[in-house]
C-alpha cells in the first residue's frame, strides 16, 4: 500500500501534519494504530504545538505492528525507531497497510539517520518535507535541529544515527543553514 513521510526539524508542523492525516480515521472502520517511541517522553501521545493530539501507543518497536490486521499504522518520532523496525514497515506495506510516519531527518551532525534512510529507500508514495522558524534568526528557513547541552550547541562525537532522548536532558531548537552550528566532520587522508 502507500507509505508516507513527513520530515523536518523541531517545530515544523510534522505532528500537526500527522493528527491532520490521522486523526479522521476515528470516525470509520479502518482499523489503525499509531506507535511512538517510548523514548520520547515529552508528551503521551502525538500533541502538536498547536495543541491537536492524537492517542499513540508507546513501543520500543514496531514489532508488535505485525501482530494484528491493520489497514493504517501511524509512527510518530520514527528516527527514534531502529533499521529493524524498518524491515517491520517494509513488511507492512507489502500486507498491504498504509504506513505514515513522521519525524526529524537530520542528526545532531546534519546527517540522515539511519532509520530515515532506510524508509526513504522503500519508495515512499509522498515526502512532505516541513521548516520551521529559526530560532536564532527568525528567518522561516529552519532545516535542522540543534542539540544543546547546558545551553551550548553539542559538538561532541557521537555514534552516527544516535536518537537523544527527548526527556529534558538536552534542549533543541529549530535553526537554519547560517546559524546551525555542527560538528566537524572527521575525513580520513587515503593512504
Amino acid at each position: 500500500m502507500d507509505l508516507t513521510v513527513i520530515l523536518g526539524p523541531m517545530k515544523s508542523g510534522k505532528s500537526l501534519e500527522l493528527v491532520s492525516l490521522l486523526s479522521p480515521l476515528q470516525y470509520t472502520d479502518a482499523r489503525h494504530r499509531v506507535f511512538q517511541s517510548a523514548r520520547h517522553v515529552r508528551d503521551a501521545g502525538v500533541v502538536s504545538r498547536s495543541g491537536a493530539a492524537l492517542a499513540t501507543v508507546k513501543a520500543t518497536s514496531l514489532a508488535s505492528a505485525l501482530d494484528e490486521e491493520l489497514d493504517v499504522v501511524g509512527i510518530d518520532e520514527v528516527h527514534m525507531f531502529t533499521i529493524a523496525d524498518m524491515l517491520v514497515v517494509r513488511r507492512l506495506l507489502e500486507r498491504g497497510t498504509r504506513v505514515v510516519a513522521a519525524g526529524i531527518d537530520l542528526d545532531h551532525r546534519g546527517e540522515l539517520f539511519a532509520p530515515v534512510r532506510a524508509l526513504l529507500e522503500l519508495g515512499p508514495a509522498s515526502v512532505t518535507y516541513r521548516r520551521a522558524v529559526c530560532d536564532r534568526c527568525r528567518s522561516f528557513s529552519a532545516v535542522y535541529t540543534q542539540v544543546l547541552e547546558h545551553g551550548e550547541p553539542m559538538l561532541r562525537t557521537l555514534a552516527p544515527s544516535t536518537a537523544l532522548p527527548d526527556d529534558g536532558t538536552y534542549a533543541y531548537e529549530a535553526r537554519c543553514r547560517i546559524c546551525v552550528v555542527l560538528p566537524e566532520k572527521v575525513t580520513v587522508a587515503a593512504a
